[in-house]
């Protein structure tokens, strides 16, 4: 009775499954290795801070920064490539989005320069995406391993694969747009405390002088109905 029994694998849907459930696998895993960066840091007055970022032979890398909190809300920003060239460099600036195309192989150095403030700290975030050769960010050899399918099994999978790509990308931007709309939310939101503070310490001070200026008065004015002489009777 158990030599009947015919195991699913071995028809050609189950065969089918069993691909593209380990090729739908293996693209979740080589997508879960995100090359993207994102970072947010406390700038010192009169500082400055580089950081490093490795890329491959030509590909592409997009650098957005934003000035999320401090006086002035504004740095100096600059990318210098593996081999010394400064490549873009923005002075007082509070934001800017730039793309290296091709890149280099080798470390990009990404910094920013808060030396012109002298009291004021920045707090800065920053993200870097990149790409490989050709728009691809991995995952794309994994296909290339399966053997020899049958026309329709590898219309199919080209399909899957095209879906799986196109919602991945949709996907990562839809994460980057999240993130920046969190940015300019903290961004926002930390201006309108700083003003609010503002507003809250020279509404005190104004009350402070108009209380000041009303004794003034008062005491003025007695001082003027206050007869010292002596009437004699």
């Amino acid at each position: 009775m158990g030599t009947c029994r015919r195991s699913a694998i071995s028809s050609p849907a189950g065969l089918f499954l069993t691909v593209i459930l380990s090729q739908c696998l293996d693209l979740i895993g080589a997508f879960g290795q995100n090359q993207d960066t994102e970072l947010t840091f406390l700038l010192p007055a009169g500082k400055m801070e580089c950081f490093y970022q490795t890329a491959s032979k030509n590909g592409s890398m997009e650098v957005e920064y934003q000035v999320i909190a401090g006086a002035g809300m504004d740095v100096d920003f600059t990318i210098i490539s593996p081999i010394g060239y400064q490549l873009t460099s923005e002075f007082r600036k509070s934001d800017g989005i730039h793309t290296v195309e091709p890149t280099e192989e080798g470390d990009y150095r990404i910094c920013f320069d808060n030396s012109f403030s002298r009291f004021s700290e920045k707090m800065v975030f920053f993200e870097v995406i990149l790409e490989g050769p050709g728009g691809d960010a991995g995952g794309e050899d994994d296909w290339a391993d399966i053997a020899e399918p049958e026309s329709l099994l590898e219309y199919k999978l080209e399909d899957i694969r095209d879906s799986i790509d196109s919602v991945h990308r949709r996907l990562e931007r839809s994460r980057q747009m999240q993130m920046s709309l969190r940015v300019f939310e903290a961004r926002d939101r930390n201006l309108l405390e700083d003003n609010l503070w503002r507003v809250s310490f020279w509404s005190c001070v104004n009350m402070l002088v108009l209380l000041g200026v009303a004794l003034t008065q008062v005491y003025t004015v007695r001082r003027l109905f206050d007869d010292k002489r002596r009437l004699r009777t």
